[in-house]
Order: structure tokens, then sequence, then C-alpha cells
């Protein structure tokens, strides 16, 4: 029987996999669900039972179903499978184009031969319009794919949309992998490169299929592995995906694939693999060598190991003569400051898995890793690298993180309430006024910023909203700007009080240019660095709401103006514990010394948490980012900021201290006059 009758068989009987009916809104537990529950699942609302499903329909323009999961009694989405692409009318067109190629205009003829065109449950036209389709495809496809790149390409890259994305390649891989030409690697390419850009690589956490990376990455191998050679070699670029082939022989020196790709607009990231001369002496005969280079592929796949360990290299599949052994890859870092140890994995295709037992560690540097792997292991045609997170993670972490934001919040609310009562009183002269402004603005930009930071790890663990997530950083960012730059301003401050005594400042004058460092500068800096990097998908860092590193080095944009007011502050410090210091010089009493010192230290404590020096610990787990110590300081440190601003800024100053006194005072004598009159004089009823 001919090939193409077989085939075009397989095609006719795959089409009844694909047909799956709607389902209707349920709740899958142990007990009955009623239908206000349903709604609940529909509408978002607190579920009752933890472990509880609730399947629900997509919209009218999409098919399929979204599940969601009950954990602490809220719905959580567990996979989105809504998708608007038809793909078996897709793979029909061009496999009619591949099976049944036409000579003429017969469009007709197709929709004979595969009646399921436009009438399947996947799809939303009416009946014959598949074969409209045919004959449009059968005219432009010319058996490279090309006439369903515009409809794949002007789809979402949703999760349902990656799900049917990936069972067409596959279907493409086993059923039309005949004769792969440059065209149809190219149309395969861009295919598959619309579901690995880097800005859509979280939509995959709701993939149905916990596969579908590593189905995605063995239907893309074996494509690949069939690319016809044209004059010994070839080369396909997509952004995400790049392929390289060349033709192999025994006598030849040792051959090498060189990928350097750009990831994110923000640089290269490279990888190579090299096939040794003395490997190339086992060929009996000429052969090719087939590479293809992943940028982003490696954070879809599942680690599955004990340790949370990440993908921090290209992935870098080859397909080569069975004789071939051993092969030598380098993979430049994506995280150049990860210092843990590395380890060279292949990725076992029938485990699903990566194993370290497929390569071995030849050498590491700051910025690349060496790997001698085994490809005479036909269970691996895939390799990259593991690196542990550089940050411990430990449970103590997180609950002082918990308790200090906790702390922090509430004093920081009972600053600013306290501020409110004595403002009248302690803002009497002109220095004691912007003193008081500074600390408010303070107490104001750090409450602000816990809150948004809470708020921006809830959005993160609940729904990944990539809207809400942008904007959330930048306001986190904003408003941390605006804490340090308010310390800074109170720093200024602080030498223009001890050096600048008969130097008169309006406050006018003060407001102006306090509101401009405060929240102008931070202003100009956040809106700068969303501009810049949002458009090359560079402004978010994978995994939080919170500034990209590895890619565009946005968070540059807090790390550096933190820092070098830090280093300012130290200087008013300095400047601080010099003039207390010389006070007491030339007294001729050395009881004095203890008070000078005492006066000192007491000046540092109050300054420390104030012109936030507490952050200038961060140093220290940036030298030694694997010293738990190290981390519990820092956590320490600045998750309590807002109760040391409460103490040092507010309840150990002794005019605020007096100006609370005198409104106890005064409200409980109002208070007593108030008793007074209802007792004498009540009121008439």
């Amino acid at each position: 029987m001919d090939v193409r009758v077989i085939q075009s068989l397989l095609l006719w009987a795959s089409h009844f996999l694909l047909a799956v009916p709607h389902s209707t809104p349920r709740v899958l537990s142990n007990a009955s669900k009623t239908g206000d529950e349903q709604d609940a699942c529909i509408n978002l609302i607190p579920c009752q039972d933890n472990g509880a499903i609730c399947i629900q329909p997509c919209s009218p323009s999409f098919h399929g179903e979204t599940s969601f999961v009950c954990e602490d009694r809220k719905w959580q989405m567990l996979s989105d499978a809504c998708a608007s692409l038809d793909v078996q009318s897709l793979f029909q067109r061009i496999s009619q184009s591949e099976l049944f190629p036409c000579s003429g205009g017969h469009s007709g003829g197709a929709g004979e031969h595969l009646p399921f065109v436009g009438g399947g449950k996947l799809g939303h036209g009416k009946p014959g319009d598949g074969a409209k389709h045919f004959g449009a495809g059968n005219n432009s496809c010319q058996a490279d794919f090309s006439c369903i790149i515009p409809d794949i390409l002007s789809s979402p890259a949703i999760p349902g949309n990656i799900a049917d994305i990936v069972k067409l390649l596959k279907k493409i891989s086993l059923l039309l992998s005949e004769n792969v030409t440059r065209g149809k690697m190219q149309s395969y390419s861009r295919i598959a490169n619309h579901i690995l850009n880097s800005s859509i690589i979280s939509n995959w956490a709701f993939v149905k299929d916990r596969n579908a990376g590593s189905i995605l990455l063995d239907s893309v191998n074996v494509f690949a592995g069939k690319l016809l050679l044209r004059n010994g070699s070839e080369s396909i670029q997509e952004p995400f995906i790049a392929t390289k082939g060349y033709s192999i022989h025994r006598n030849a020196s040792e051959k090498s694939f060189d990928f350097s790709m750009e990831l994110n607009g923000t640089g290269n990231i490279t990888g190579h693999v090299l096939i040794p001369e003395d490997e190339l002496l086992r060929l009996p005969r000429a052969s090719k060598a087939i590479s293809v280079a992943f940028p982003t592929l490696g954070a879809i796949l599942e680690t599955n190991q004990p340790d949370p360990a990440f993908v921090n290299g290209m992935v870098l599949s080859v397909s080569l003569p069975e004789e071939l052994q051993n092969i030598v890859l380098t993979f430049e870092k994506l995280n150049k400051l990860e210092q843990a140890g590395a380890q060279c994995v292949g990725w076992h295709s029938a485990e699903r898995r990566w194993d370290p037992g497929a390569c071995e560690l030849r050498a590491h540097t700051v910025t690349a890793v060496v790997c001698v792997c085994a490809h005479r292991r036909r269970a691996y045609r895939s390799f990259s690298i593991l690196m542990a997170p550089a940050a411990p993670r430990s449970p103590v972490l997180d609950y002082i993180t918990r308790v200090g934001l906790g702390l922090s919040v509430l004093s920081l609310v009972l600053c600013l309430v306290i501020e409110a009562v004595v403002w009248h009183h302690v803002t009497k002269t002109e220095i004691t006024y912007m003193r008081h402004f500074c600390l408010v603005n303070i107490a104001t930009s750090l409450l602000v910023a816990d809150v948004l930071f809470i708020l921006a790890a809830i959005v993160h663990n609940t729904a990944l909203n990539y809207q809400l997530c942008v904007a959330a950083t930048f306001f986190l960012h904003f408003f941390y700007l605006a804490l340090f730059f308010w310390m800074f301003t109170l720093g200024l401050l602080i030498l223009y009080g001890l050096l600048l005594i008969f130097f008169k400042v309006t406050r006018f004058v003060f407001l102006a240019v306090a509101f401009s460092i405060g929240y102008g500068c931070p202003l100009v800096i956040s809106v700068l660095t969303v501009a810049i990097t949002e458009p090359k998908n560079g402004y978010l860092r994978s995994g939080a709401c919170w500034l990209n590193w590895y890619e565009t080095k946005a968070l540059l944009a807090f790390v550096v103006p933190a820092l070098s007011i830090i280093v300012m502050n130290l200087i008013v410090v300095v400047v601080v514990v010099v003039k207390t210091g010389r006070s007491s010089v030339g007294e001729g009493c050395k009881s004095q010394d203890l008070s000078s010192m005492i006066r000192v230290s007491k000046n540092v404590a109050l300054l420390t948490p104030l012109l936030g020096l507490t952050w200038g610990f961060g140093l220290a787990t940036i030298i030694d980012s694997r010293s738990l110590a190290f981390h519990i300081v820092f956590a320490l440190l600045n998750a309590f900021q807002g109760f040391f601003i409460l103490l040092f800024g507010t309840l150990l100053d002794r005019k605020t201290r007096e100006a609370l006194r005198m409104n106890c005072l005064s409200s409980r004598r109002k208070w007593g006059l108030e008793k007074v009159k209802l007792i004498y004089f009540p009121v008439n009823g």
C-alpha cells in the first residue's frame, strides 16, 4: 500500500481524537455541590472544600474549559484549556497540500476526501468552509506549511492555544516529516517560536498537559533531525529557536555549532556544540549533524530535582549519527551572578526529567559552563545546565519577613497618627517643621511600599495578571525610591542644621526642594525604567512582580540610587559623630567622656534607621549570598524598619513625648469638665 495513503488514513483517524465536546460548569469532589457553589467557581468567590475541582466552560468565542482548585478557601486556577485556534482545520490544510498536491484549481476535491472539515467540534466555521480553506491552502502552501502561519501568528499565545499548537507540531513531526526542506523547517520554526516567546513563558504554567514542554522538545528534535541539507549546510534562525546542520565525515577536522541569540533585546546569549576530531574518526561514511538551540525552553521544562534547581543556560539539542559517542557543549550562563555549583544534565525523553548522569562537568567559570555529554545513550538528545538558587530558602526568613512587615505596617500607621496629634505642638520652629515633614513622608513612603509589597506577592501567587504585575512593580519601585530620596532629604536637612547655622531657608523653598527630591526624582527614574525596558518585555523578572535583573538589568534603577543615598547618608552620620564628639573636647572633665560616648551612640542609633543605613547590610548578602546569617540580619533590620522609625523617630523624641503628655492631660481635663457638667447640669429630658 502506498505510504501516502497510509498517512491519509492515520490523519482521518486522528481527527476523532480532536473532537472533544464542550464541558458544562461543574464542581468535582467527594461531596455534592449545589448550583450556588458552581457559580462560586465562575465568580471566584471563596470556596468551601480544599482540594475540590471546579470546571467551567470558556466564553462563546473560545472552545475548551478552565479548571480551578480550592486552596485555602479560594479558587486558584489549575489549568486553562480555552483556545481560539482550530488546529484540526489547520492540520488538514497542510496535510492536504502534502498528501494530495493539486495540479490545477481543483479545490473541491479536498473536501470530498476529508469530510471532517469545518464540521468538527473544534471548528467555528460553517459546514463547507473547509473546502474553501483547502483550496486556498493547495494554491499557496506548496508543501511548506506557509499557508497556516498567518492564522497561528495572529492568535494569542494563551495556554489553550499553546497546548493546541504543541499537538499540531507533534502531528506534523509524526505524519508530515518526510523530505523536510528548508521551507518546511522555517515554517515549523516560526510556529514553535510563537509559543516560545519570552513574554508568554508564564502562560505555560496553566497548560493542562504538564508534559507539553517535553512533547514540544521531542517533536522539534524529530522534525529537525530529518532536515535536508543544501550544499552541505543549513541555518534557520528565529528569535527563540535556531536550527543548524552540517555534513560531516571522518576526514574532516572538528565540527562546531555556534549559537548566539538575542534575549529580550538586551544582549546575546550563546551556546556552543563541538564534535571532537577523534569522534569524527568513528564515522564509516559521510553523514549529517543537526543542532537546535532554545534560549527559553529551559524555563518551561520542570526540573523535578530534590533541590530547587533551575535551568541557567540554553537548551541545546543534537541529532548525530549513532557512531558518535561524546560531544562537548559550552553554555553561557543566563544568570552570571550565580556562583553556586553548576550541574551538566541531559533531558531523559522517556522519563521526562533532567538527568545528571548524561553529562560530566569539564569547566565552570563566572560566565560559562563546559560539559562533556554522552550522545551514544539514545535517551538523551537535549542538554543544558542546572544551578541552585543563590539565596538560601529558610522558613525562618519567611517568618521574620511576615512578622516584620505586619509590625512595620502597624508601627507606621501609629507613627502617622501620633504625628497628626502632636503636629501643631512640635512644628513651631522652621527646623522642627522641616524635620517632622521629612519624617512623615518617610513613614508614608515606607507604609505604601510595604502594602504594595504584600499586594505584589498576592498578585503573583494567585493569578498571573501581567498588566497588574507591571503596575504593582512600577508603584513599588516608585515608593521604595521615594523612601530613599526622603531619607536623603532628611540627611541634607541634618547637614543644613549642623553646618549652615546662619543660612536661612524659608518654608516655601524647603517644600519646593523637598518635593522635587523626594517625589520628583523617583518619578523620573521609575517612568524612564518602565518606558525603556517594558517594550522589550524586560521590565519584570521571571517569577516575581519586581524589576528584572538577568536580561535588562532594570534592577539597577533601584540599586544604584539606593546605594548612592546610603553612602551619602553614611557621610552625614560621620559628620554628626564628629560634631557631637568635639563638643566635649576641652571641658577638662573625664566624666564628660562617658556622656560624649553615650551621646554619639544615641545619635548613631537614632539616625541609622531614619537614614536607611540598615539597607547597607544588603551588601553582605551580595558578598556571601549563601550565608543564612547575613540574610537573617538583613531581614530583621529592614522588615522591622517601620517599627524602628516609630521608636527612634517618634517615641524617643523628647518634644513629641511632651506634646503627647500635654494632649493626654488636656483630654483628661476636658473629659473631667464634661463629666462635671453632666453631674451638676444634666440635660433636660
